[in-house]
């Protein structure tokens, strides 16, 4: 049996809250149905300013080649929504703030850019 047959399973979801899994299985699907190339969880941390970084959730390469960033909150601290709009002030990427809805089964979108 080769080592590859006998590595385990990645789990895509290790690491990740309820609310943040929820939205990795959307992207997930998304990814499978072609409408996402590639989605990455906490892959990459952006300078904002000296001794302050930002690490997005999710990082999400679409069809033709663009990225976008998207967090995902339960509820929203201050530090992080100013977070979020300093790397919009600096960085060229569209963000989205997903939560889960109260009124209805989705999400709540909050667009940045």
């Amino acid at each position: 049996m080769s080592a590859l047959a006998k590595a385990p399973l990645m789990d895509l979801y290790d690491g990740m809250n309820k609310t943040e899994r929820a939205r990795a299985i959307d992207l997930e699907a998304m990814k499978r149905a072609g409408q996402i190339v590639a989605w990455w969880y906490e892959k990459w941390t952006f300078k904002l300013a000296d001794d302050l970084r930002y690490t997005p959730d999710f990082v999400l390469q679409k069809p033709d080649g663009t990225l976008e960033v998207e967090e995902v909150k339960g509820f929203w601290r201050d530090d992080a929504r100013a977070k979020v709009k300093m790397f919009v002030a600096l960085y060229p990427f569209p963000v989205r703030a997903y939560s889960k809805a109260k009124t209805h089964s989705g999400w709540d979108v909050e667009t940045f850019r």
